[in-house]
């Protein structure tokens, strides 16, 4: 999974701090972005990988960047593109990802997506309704997509477990042209709220032919695991809590965390593998994200 998250600072010196939109604010803010990178199993979930979003003002700034540490011949690069980079490093490394999920403004940007399909990786996209879709031999756009949708097809299921029990929605897929690698196929999936069948939100798709619906599903639904992971490293270990200025400091510090992070992953994921072998239950053992986040990272087992 790939997402961001803002950190609130004051003055203009932190590096890549500008007033931007945060999610964790919900609002235009004086901020840093960080992009990560998550990786789930059944077993549990952690971080593999991040990187500090720099807005134009800075890389089109040489002496600030400097000032903060930055180095010059650092470009300006979208969200969607750090997130690309990242997932080349774990896929490169070997790391095993069946599927690949983020929000809207990974989704949107088609040259992301592309990339993915070039790879042969199969993956769960959001959308949102300014986005195309091919459909036959015309375009469509998400919204006018998603004011249209036919009555008849919706199934009823749990997008995974939440706070309060199962998620369950409505979900449609649609069909969508079909890419040039034979054994994959596109569609658009369509989630639909409860109690508000207003509330709409598009996945595009990218998977091989014949997944179920309810994989696509559960696939969408682990979406938000990232979300949690970043409550918990901002709760746990303190993601959120430092006072660097530096490029160089931004990234001593996450590392750090997100190393403390995946340690009680691994430790989390052998205690409930223990404890359900003590009660008799069949388990395996956990896969290590640990050692998933150093061989994403080209570390040593030392």
């Amino acid at each position: 999974m790939v997402d961001e998250t803002g950190f609130l600072k004051k003055g203009s010196y932190s590096a890549g701090v500008a007033r931007q939109y945060s999610g964790t604010a919900g609002r235009v803010e004086n901020c840093q972005i960080g992009v990560f990178l998550d990786y789930a199993s059944r077993h549990g979930h952690t971080f593999l990988d991040r990187e500090l979003y720099l807005p134009k003002e800075w890389t089109d700034d040489p002496v600030r960047c400097r000032r903060a540490s930055i180095a010059k011949e650092r470009a300006f690069m979208t969200k969607p593109v750090l997130a690309r980079q990242m997932l080349a490093r774990a896929l490169d490394a070997g790391v095993p990802a069946a599927w690949v999920t983020g929000d809207s403004i990974y989704g949107d940007d088609r040259r992301l997506c592309l990339w993915l399909e070039e790879r042969e990786q199969a993956h769960v996209m959001a959308v949102s309704g300014k986005e195309y879709v091919w459909a036959g031999f015309q375009q469509t756009r998400i919204a006018t997509l998603l004011t249209n949708l036919p009555a008849d097809g919706w199934q009823r299921l749990s997008a995974g477990a939440g706070s309060k029990g199962p998620r369950w929605y409505d979900w449609l897929l649609l069909p969508a042209n079909p890419p040039l690698m034979v054994g994959w196929q596109r569609w658009v999936l369509v989630w639909r709220k409860l109690n508000d069948p207003t509330e709409l939100t598009a996945f595009m798709v990218f998977a091989l032919t014949g997944t179920d619906l309810e994989t696509l599903v559960q696939v969408a639904g682990s979406r938000w695991t990232i979300e949690v992971a970043l409550e918990e490293a901002k709760g746990e270990v303190g993601l959120n809590q430092y006072e660097v200025r530096s490029w160089t400091g931004w990234y001593r510090h996450i590392t750090l965390t997100l190393w403390a992070h995946a340690l009680l992953a691994a430790l989390r994921a052998k205690t409930v593998t223990e404890e359900t072998l003590k009660k008799g239950g069949l388990l395996p053992a956990p896969t290590g994200s640990l050692e998933t986040f150093k061989r994403c990272r080209g570390l040593s087992s030392d």
